[in-house]
């Protein structure tokens, strides 16, 4: 008997050794299975519940995150925001997860990661005087591989996160060291089995999570409090952790903070193992369902970048005004990237107000473009000439652009011509217009431009003209002097992407082939990680060339599956190697998917896709992964030797499969809206389902010998997604020459992403980052005001660069935060 009241007392001790830090919380969706109205409302009701439980319980500490959250409170219920405020200054009420949401953290670009932190972080310094030290994201799918440089250049260098959960993603301990390429690091926790608990009492969840307690990593935290619609700990919840804080049987139980747990295990000097690698795969169907959403939010990123580099140029150029609503319309891009929202699986009226958001931010920038760009265009000194059209083209990236550029005109004469700055004749044709009356036009042209500047062309009366050559085309084939594509007439299929110069094959089979999809898995398609099941190809009904000329020529494919129906326009340049393929679809199928499947002739393989200011290597498996703007399959070609690979842009997808020599472009998924496993739906009930009717979007083919470090798959990608911005001048003196560019960038692999005013004054705000993982030193140029930025990059790193006005000062670099560390 003795001998088992000893056991028994060592037991205790040994449990005492161990700690639960229990995490009062309350998962807050302000959107999911309801619109952001009503999560408004929770917002309150949850707040309300965390004060007054502070009030019945003095050691009652409650944590939470979200900008956003705390905006509807001050601006709706003062009173309650006071409260707040005052609890946080006791400690009682813990900021955490410093950004605007809880975003997707997969498929927003790495300047809204950036910004999401950026406008959290300044808002809880300026509103409570504190910033979160620990990012926190329990709910999102996935988190990409640049978070830790991320986070740890926004104030935080702890991380928490739930998803993916062990049958997911294998990981050494629930308490690791997380790396991104560059070498930064944050001390990431992974919430074991929940982030909230229903309002009753907490055994059977303590007992489970105390449990994964594994020496010498003798401290974890246990999330608690109701969640997803809100609520929070209950009076029940909270009293139970105190009956079993005095069970032997149980750690010793604390009311805490992720603050609290964080300072004291870096204490213990604890051997916390590595990761270098991204989180998936939980929910693989939201990288693609709802094409809507995650269209608005590539173009609403890729508008406001824009937007900001020329508002900055004009405002020290000309003196514009910087748009002060700029930080509105990034505000309502970050909200709409909510996990629930971005990742597609909300109800469909939440899809309304998510457009109408969008449509309010892009009105915003749209605007401040217009004013920035035209600020400077009337500034060009351009010469008086009759029957001329000047015509002023903007480069929004900071390397020299040969893009395509077509815009609409009035009163083009047959035997007008283009001609550049310099007078040098520029091949033009004309397109199909947008208007059908009215003396309307559109023309296109390849303009060459300079980095992150304008050039001007002219529409002018021919004095001589200078012909120039076609591409061969016809209904079946599209040959420039390096690429020969061929379609099948019968299929609409490409059979053939031929080198001519390396006598190479790239193809291994028909590609561009739309491939219908059983797919019967709910909104988030739980427990799916591939999408195998091929019930259907779409069958041409034409293949003809419907453009020919001196810029472009044009093959439309015009198939059908079903009751919808695919166009895609196969577009090849005589002065370009991308092919570029415009996609009109109208889908009218249920409980399938699409994809667009490209067989390459390459061995010994290496697959990458873009990831956030990032790329990463996955394997070729058939797994769905997420991606952004581009993916590749580098290898070698078997036949020849030759080192080659095929990159695939687009400008609005984000889920993608390679499995051994093809790769796919998911294009949509049509499930019901808000289904989640495990219910089933009745055959006999009527449904809402996703991505019915039409939708644009464009890809483009982007062969290349040797790699796609060294081929401009990075710029080529951005090009699609950021296109120049062209406006029609007239003549007029200025002081500002016809060709300019006012930033350049010494080194292909060093992108300027940003420029921007910065947050509290009139300063310029300049972020780069290293785009291929090669360690490198760059020079940034800005001649206009004499301003030379020499520095050394670490591979995949992104640094900031403080500009001061007052030329006196030095260049400063910051965190990303824009506050120097």
């Amino acid at each position: 008997m003795k001998e088992l009241t000893l056991e028994k007392k060592k037991q205790a001790l040994k449990t005492k050794d161990q700690t639960l830090h229990m995490i009062g919380n309350a998962h807050l969706d302000p959107v999911w299975l309801w619109q952001w109205q009503e999560g408004f409302q929770e917002t309150k009701a949850t707040f309300r519940s965390a004060l007054d439980r502070m009030k019945e319980y003095d050691d009652f500490v409650f944590t939470s995150s979200s900008a956003a959250n705390y905006e509807w409170i001050e601006n709706n219920e003062p009173e309650m925001f006071e409260e707040i405020k005052e609890r946080i200054k006791q400690g009682r009420w813990e900021i955490v997860g410093g950004w605007w949401v809880q975003p997707d953290c997969n498929i927003p670009g790495g300047e809204s990661f950036v910004r999401q932190g950026l406008y959290g972080q300044h808002y809880f310094k300026e509103k409570f005087g504190v910033t979160a030290k620990v990012g926190y994201n329990v709910d999102s799918f996935g988190h990409h591989g640049m978070l830790p440089q991320i986070l740890k250049k926004s104030g935080m260098d702890q991380y928490i996160f739930m998803r993916p959960s062990p049958q997911e993603k294998g990981l050494p301990n629930r308490l690791f060291w997380w790396e991104s390429d560059d070498g930064s690091r944050v001390l990431t926790y992974r919430i074991p089995f929940e982030y909230c608990t229903w309002g009753k009492e907490l055994d059977q969840h303590v007992r489970r999570t105390a449990g994964e307690i594994r020496a010498p990593f003798n401290d974890l935290m246990c999330f608690y409090g109701v969640g997803n619609h809100g609520g929070g700990p209950t009076k029940e919840n909270i009293e139970s952790i105190s009956r079993l804080n005095d069970d032997s049987d149980f750690p010793k139980l604390v009311l805490s903070t992720p603050n609290r747990f964080f300072e004291e295990v870096l204490e213990k000097n604890l051997p916390f193992p590595i990761v270098h690698d991204d989180f998936q795969h939980h929910a693989s169907g939201c990288y693609a369902v709802h094409s809507g959403i995650k269209k608005w939010n590539r173009e609403a990123e890729n508008l406001l970048s824009s937007a900001e580099k020329f508002s900055a140029i004009a405002n020290w150029t000309t003196g514009q005004k910087y748009p002060f609503d700029y930080n509105l319309a990034w505000k309502n891009v970050l909200f709409n990237q909510f996990h629930d929202i971005l990742a597609g699986t909300s109800l469909e009226a939440a899809y309304e107000d998510a457009r109408n958001m969008h449509g309010e931010a892009m009105s915003i920038v749209s605007r401040g473009l217009n004013y920035a760009i035209q600020s400077l265009s009337w500034r060009i000194n351009i010469e008086e000439e009759e029957g001329m059209k000047p015509i002023v083209v903007f480069n929004p990236h900071s390397w020299s652009s040969k893009v395509n550029v077509e815009l609409e005109v009035g009163g083009l004469k047959p035997t007008d011509i283009l001609v550049d700055d310099e007078r040098n004749q520029v091949a033009m044709q004309t397109v199909q217009s947008w208007a059908t009356s009215g003396g309307r036009y559109r023309i296109s042209f390849m303009a060459d431009l300079p980095p992150l500047g304008y050039r001007v062309y002219k529409i002018v009366k021919q004095n001589s003209e200078h012909t120039f050559p076609t591409i061969k085309a016809n209904d079946h084939l599209l040959e420039n002097e390096n690429y020969r594509v061929e379609i099948d007439p019968k299929t609409g299929f490409v059979t053939s992407l031929y080198d001519k110069n390396k006598n190479l094959e790239l193809l291994d089979g028909p590609a561009a082939r739309p491939v219908v999809i059983n797919d019967k898995s709910d909104t988030w398609s739980h427990n799916v990680l591939q999408y195998k099941e091929e019930i259907g190809v779409f069958t041409a009904k034409s293949v003809q060339r419907v453009e020919h000329g001196p810029v472009k020529s044009v093959i439309r494919v015009v198939s059908e599956y079903g009751k919808s129906t695919l166009i895609q326009d196969f577009v090849m340049y005589r002065e370009k190697n991308q092919i570029d393929v415009s996609v009109t679809l109208n889908w009218q199928e249920q409980f399938k998917m699409l994809k667009l499947k490209f067989p390459v002739n390459l061995v010994f393989r290496k697959g990458t896709y873009e990831i956030p200011y990032g790329h990463i290597v996955r394997e070729c498996n058939g797994e769905e992964e997420p991606g952004q703007s581009w993916i590749d399959l580098s290898g070698t070609h078997q036949p020849t030797g030759e080192m080659y690979g095929l990159s695939l842009l687009n400008d609005g997808k984000y889920s993608f499969d390679i499995h051994n020599k093809e790769m796919s472009i998911t294009v949509l998924r049509s499930p019901i809206y808000a289904h989640h496993d495990p219910l089933i739906p009745q055959e006999e009930g009527h449904y809402s389902f996703i991505d019915q009717g039409i939708q644009k979007f464009t890809y483009s083919l982007f062969p290349h010998e040797g790699n796609w470090e060294t081929a401009g798959t990075v710029q080529r990608a951005a090009e699609l997604n950021q296109k120049p911005t062209s406006i029609i001048e007239t003549y007029h003196s200025g002081v500002l020459p016809q060709k300019d560019s006012f930033l350049s960038v010494d080194v292909d692999n060093v992108i300027v992403s940003v420029i921007k005013k910065a947050e509290e004054n009139d300063d310029i705000i300049i972020r780069c980052y290293e785009s291929t993982n090669r360690a490198a030193e760059a020079k940034i140029e800005l001649p206009k005001w004499n301003r030379t930025i020499v520095t050394g990059f670490k591979p995949c790193e992104i640094k900031t660069f403080r500009i001061p006005k007052d030329r006196n000062q030095p260049v400063i670099e910051t965190n990303l935060l824009e506050w120097t560390e």
